[in-house]
């Protein structure tokens, strides 16, 4: 069966892949030290289960100290402005293609495993079909992006390690801080946050419950930098115990608008380093905060929206 396994297999091929470009990358000076951090990276998804803690701890803080001693930047896959506008010239509104592809294959793909009978179910884990579909919508755009913009075979690879070097450490915030939160959640943060919360924050009504959930959740994904990592604290301290527990909200609903009010917060903090200040860098903004400042009316109105539909959906009518 096609699960978690083989998707982390499929993460961790890629980043050995970017590993040995580095190595041979000459025109880094610096390339030792990339070689050594996507390596170790990718021996994280290959191998991770089979280290134990401390050989992941350890991982981790190689790869810390690689970083924190400065990554080079690859000119494996880098190319000149002038052909890049030719290119741009030439195939137009082709290039959204692959990009435009890789929602709808794993929409599909998704649905698909869902409802295509046992003979899928037995092929795809279920629980797993997203991400699963994700890898193969990745393979096959990456083929068909190779096919009709008659690119090297190897040009995914050169230039998804050009981009992974612009990134650089901020490439592990998600993994890292998400990993926070599974910390976090085994050390009884949630119960702590929540009966702070309830002895500050009357929720003597259910709107207000929903209220501090939702803030908390942007509040905590501010200062975490990461929606995954607050949702553990956030969840056992106030939406459990008070919004299902007390009032009888739907578990699913409440969690998923809690996660989407989370999704807010990453909209506002420079600490979603690598959704936030990577792409200003990415496209050489002048104000690094710039994305930031451009999501913050985005970010407020969903974050009110949210609230309201939690208030409304998540909670069963009473006669």
């Amino acid at each position: 069966m096609i699960g978690l396994t083989q998707v982390y297999a499929l993460a961790g091929f890629v980043f050995a892949g970017f590993a040995v470009l580095s190595l041979r990358d000459s025109a880094n000076p610096r390339r030792m030290r990339n070689a050594l951090f996507w390596g170790l990276f990718a021996l994280s998804f290959l191998a991770g289960d089979r280290l134990g803690d401390l050989g992941n701890g350890i991982l981790v803080l190689v790869m810390a100290l690689a970083a924190a001693l400065g990554l080079g930047r690859s000119g494996t896959g880098a190319s000149d402005a002038e052909a890049r506008a030719a290119s741009a010239r030439t195939y137009g509104l082709r290039l959204f293609l692959p990009a435009l592809l890789i929602p709808l294959m794993v929409l599909a793909g998704s649905l698909g495993v869902s409802h295509g009978g046992p003979a899928l179910a037995a092929l795809v884990d279920p629980k797993q079909a997203t991400l699963v579909s994700l890898g193969v919508a990745a393979l096959v755009v990456a083929a068909l992006s190779v096919h009709l913009f008659r690119q090297p075979v190897l040009s995914p690879l050169t230039e998804g390690l050009r981009l992974a070097d612009t990134v650089g450490w901020m490439a592990l915030l998600p993994q890292m801080l998400a990993a926070l939160g599974a910390v976090f959640a085994l050390a009884g943060v949630g119960g702590v946050v929540g009966e702070t919360v309830t002895r500050v924050f009357p929720m003597d009504t259910r709107l207000a419950g929903v209220v501090v959930y939702c803030l908390g959740m942007a509040g905590f994904t501010v200062l975490m930098g990461n929606a995954f990592a607050a949702f553990p604290v956030m969840t056992a301290g106030v939406a459990l115990p008070v919004l299902v527990g007390r009032f009888g909200g739907d578990p699913a609903a409440i969690c998923a608008i809690g996660m989407l009010s989370g999704f807010c917060g990453t909209l506002l903090t420079p600490l979603a380093a690598n959704f936030n200040l990577a792409p200003a860098a990415l496209l050489d903004l002048d104000d690094r905060f710039a994305v930031i400042k451009a999501q913050v009316p985005t970010a407020l109105v969903l974050l009110a929206v949210n609230t309201v539909l939690m208030n409304v959906l998540a909670f069963p009518a009473h006669p």
